[in-house]
């Protein structure tokens, strides 16, 4: 495996995303279809399907015998053991209201998981990596260290979620046990929230429902700076569904201890 010619596909999928994604951020009377047809309000844009056609495009020539998992055009099957997972938007709730908190994922998995990462966010300039022997972000201040805060208590701990309406009500009451014990519960951060982990901002996010297209990035580059993703029973989370994801073992080890006793 050339982990040097991964790393610059990667940095270049990136790219091309970011320039086929922002004429559609913010636009006038950008549209939006809905994946659930009148049973909840799941949107795809067009901004969505530009970015994962540029990145396709673009794997076509750089990685032929990789295989592709993206969230808008499914499954294409590979020859080399290696599978580019991807999210062109993660967030287009927030890219539809013109929000800055979605994001680009872009990770590289093997038959274990993610290996690479990539969470950017176009429109900051900030792009934050993870794994193959790399952590880091670059944005508008520059090149910067990625670094989990490490172990505090849980009432030292700052937690972030996506949605107030978590799941289930048994995985809402769970989510509940832990966010009554931390210091500051935020929600709304979509994947940018992962990466406030990685960078030391944080110390838990907490999710459920997810996709593998909108973790394994998230999982690559918090493993990379320090951190902890697993399910709410403490096993890999790279098949998506419920997430935990902590910037240190005491943060992890109380979070989980209130989920799983409550699903």
């Amino acid at each position: 495996m050339d982990t040097s010619q991964i790393i610059e596909t990667a940095h270049a999928l990136a790219d091309a995303a970011r320039q086929a994604v922002l004429p559609y951020f913010r636009a006038q009377n950008l549209s939006a279809d809905n994946k659930l047809a009148g049973q909840g309000f799941d949107p795809v844009t067009e901004g969505d399907r530009a970015a994962e056609r540029a990145m396709r495009d673009l794997l076509e020539q750089l990685r032929p015998d990789d295989a592709i998992l993206g969230e808008e055009f499914g499954h294409r099957q590979g020859t080399s053991g290696l599978t580019w997972v991807l999210d062109p938007i993660d967030g287009t709730r927030g890219f539809l209201s013109g929000t800055p908190n979605w994001g680009v994922l872009i990770a590289v998995a093997d038959d274990t998981g993610p290996i690479y990462g990539i969470i950017d966010q176009p429109y900051i300039g900030e792009r934050f990596e993870g794994g193959l022997g790399r952590t880091g972000m670059t944005g508008p201040q520059g090149p910067r260290a990625l670094g989990v805060r490490g172990n505090r208590p849980l009432a030292h701990s700052i937690l972030f979620s996506t949605f107030p309406e978590i799941g289930h009500p048994d995985e809402k009451a769970a989510f509940d046990a832990v966010s009554s014990q931390v210091q500051l519960t935020r929600f709304g951060m979509d994947c940018y929230a992962y990466a406030l982990l990685a960078a030391g901002q944080i110390d838990l996010v907490i999710e459920c429902g997810l996709h593998p297209y909108d973790i394994n990035a998230p999982i690559a580059v918090i493993e990379a700076a320090g951190g902890i993703v697993t399910d709410w029973q403490g096993n890999p989370a790279h098949g998506g569904g419920r997430v935990l994801a902590a910037a240190g073992r005491e943060q992890h080890d109380a979070a989980l201890a209130a989920l799983s006793r409550l699903i």
